[in-house]
């Protein structure tokens, strides 16, 4: 007991030379007496160390405890329990090296400090060299622009699908968040294709409102370097390539239907029922992948209708998570009404109108599937 007040007493010195060593052994020292029962230790006995080591680091100058901080913020043999008390420090200058170097905090200290610090905090956080889904979604849940800012320009973040999909919806006003967003390596390409659609609208509205006159020809100019983009995206994903492989062998079976189709908006498969309407309603995989991701659902259905597939499957379509729609049972009930009074014959001629523009332009991508008279090979590359 002589030894542990002793210690305490090194801890809040501060008047002779060498304190801030002497203030980090004695730490380390009261936290290895307390560890070295820890197996023995209740919840609430440790619970209790915690707290004692908070008062402690507490009546330390902010001064010292910067600079215990910032050594054992890189240390991994450093106490647990210290540098807990510091992650979770008021003053940032004590809590940020920590937070944002710290291999000894573990992932619960984690979500506590992300759940319950202010923007600081989450800001350090956010600089981690590896952050786990669990954690960026707190940041973005709590995070402002710059914590989001941060932790989307973090290559060794990891996002959960909703995660991604808050980024991109937050990016429809921000436009380098979407800078961030849309130059990650991991972002799902569905998100991808959202992000390209919400960029392409905010350019659109801005040319369009210095130059109103020119309001199609800066739509088809933006259209036709997000497809662009696409097309390179399209190509280096292993995702759209495994697709293309499944869809392909149907085609050549003779097998390919709605079924395929349906299946895949149920399993939320982004890429196969994408590639399986475009070879169903013969159109450009571009215009499908706009329709499915598209917020109107009357865009999905008339590809949908075009395929000649049923309302079930426009329905599970109009269901995938990757478009966000959130649709009621009242706003289902509209797109089903709408979707049994559109003609097969009045949905193929608006996919027919919208292809006879881009040839215009001399600007079509290659359909996924032509018509008859192109080759199966072709058709899925």
């Amino acid at each position: 007991m002589t030894t542990f007040y002793s210690l305490i007493n090194d801890v809040q010195s501060t008047t002779t030379s060498g304190s801030t060593k002497r203030q980090l052994r004695a730490l380390t020292r009261i936290t290895d007496l307390f560890l070295a029962g820890s197996g023995r230790y209740s919840k609430q006995q440790i619970k209790l160390f915690d707290e004692i080591f908070k008062t402690l680091v507490a009546v330390i100058e902010l001064k010292t405890r910067v600079k215990l901080a910032r050594d054992v913020a890189t240390d991994p043999n450093a106490p647990a329990t210290l540098v807990r008390a510091f992650a979770l420090d008021d003053a940032l200058a004590v809590a940020a090296p920590v937070l944002s170097q710290s291999e000894v905090l573990s992932e619960a200290d984690l979500v506590v400090c992300a759940s319950t610090q202010g923007q600081g905090h989450l800001h350090a956080i956010a600089q981690r060299r590896t952050i786990s889904e669990a954690i960026t979604e707190l940041l973005i849940q709590r995070g402002e622009a710059g914590v989001v800012h941060a932790v989307a320009s973090n290559p060794g973040a990891r996002f959960s699908d909703s995660s991604f999909r808050e980024l991109v919806a937050r990016s429809g006003e921000d436009t380098q968040l979407a800078l961030h967003v849309g130059t990650r390596h991991d972002i799902p390409r569905h998100h991808f294709l959202k992000l390209l659609e919400t960029a392409s609208a905010s350019v659109r509205r801005r040319m369009v409102t210095a130059n109103p006159q020119f309001s199609d020809a800066v739509h088809d100019a933006v259209t036709e370097v997000v497809d662009d983009i696409n097309l390179e995206v399209r190509n280096q994903s292993p995702d759209h390539a495994r697709a293309k492989k499944k869809v392909k062998r149907r085609k050549y079976w003779r097998e390919l239907g709605e079924a395929d189709v349906h299946a895949a908006a149920r399993a939320q498969d982004f890429e196969t029922a994408v590639m399986a309407l475009s070879v169903l309603a013969a159109c450009p995989i571009e215009l499908v992948e706009r329709a499915v991701l598209n917020d109107n659902p009357g865009t999905v259905q008339v590809v949908a209708k075009a395929s000649g597939c049923s309302w079930a499957t426009a329905k599970a379509l109009l269901l995938m998570r990757v478009a966000d729609r959130r649709l009621s049972k009242t706003d289902l009930d509209q797109a089903r009404e709408n979707f049994e009074r559109l003609e097969l014959r009045t949905a193929r001629r608006v996919l027919e109108f919208y292809k006879a523009r881009r040839d215009a332009r001399a600007t079509e991508s290659h359909p996924i599937a032509p018509k008859e008279s192109a080759s199966l090979a072709v058709a899925v590359g």
